[in-house]
């Protein structure tokens, strides 16, 4: 059982805390984005299992998600985001508000598998073009990118 819902089972309907790594990979100027099981679009990540940190959340998310292998010292930490704005209502109603750590790399390894549970479709797109149906932070992680 994830962290996530043995803390969800004590505490109920309460908004959790919880942290995350959300990971920008790039391949020739393009983006990899996920297919989310709700339609969305949006970049690889997810949550903090006990014990990890915020690179080893990455590393195995980005795995989980993509089929992708990444080394940790192969992360650029771009920043941490939270607070009010990072407020979250899941489609099953789980109220959380997150704390996601944004990590870039163009250096990874492996072959592209879509497990067609989280993951739906996995495509690259260039920044300029990113599709309409994005989660909201993702979109506003992807212009922060771009400005740097």
């Amino acid at each position: 059982m994830s962290y996530y819902k043995m803390l969800r089972d004590h505490v109920g309907q309460e908004p959790l805390i919880l942290p995350g790594s959300t990971v920008i990979l790039m391949k020739e100027n393009q983006v990899l984005l996920q297919k989310r099981d709700d339609g969305d679009w949006g970049l690889p990540g997810g949550l903090m299992e006990r014990g990890e940190s915020f690179e080893e959340t990455a590393v195995r998310e980005v795995f989980e998600e993509t089929g992708l292998r990444i080394e940790k010292k192969a992360l650029n930490k771009i920043d941490v985001f939270s607070g009010k704005d990072y407020y979250v209502v899941a489609p099953n109603g789980d109220p959380f508000y997150v704390i996601a750590a944004l990590f870039y790399t163009n250096n990874f390894t492996g072959e592209l598998v879509i497990d067609n549970e989280e993951t739906l479709d996995l495509k690259y797109y260039s920044l300029n073009e990113l599709p309409e149906k994005i989660k909201g932070s993702h979109r506003h992680f992807l212009k922060l990118f771009s400005e740097i």
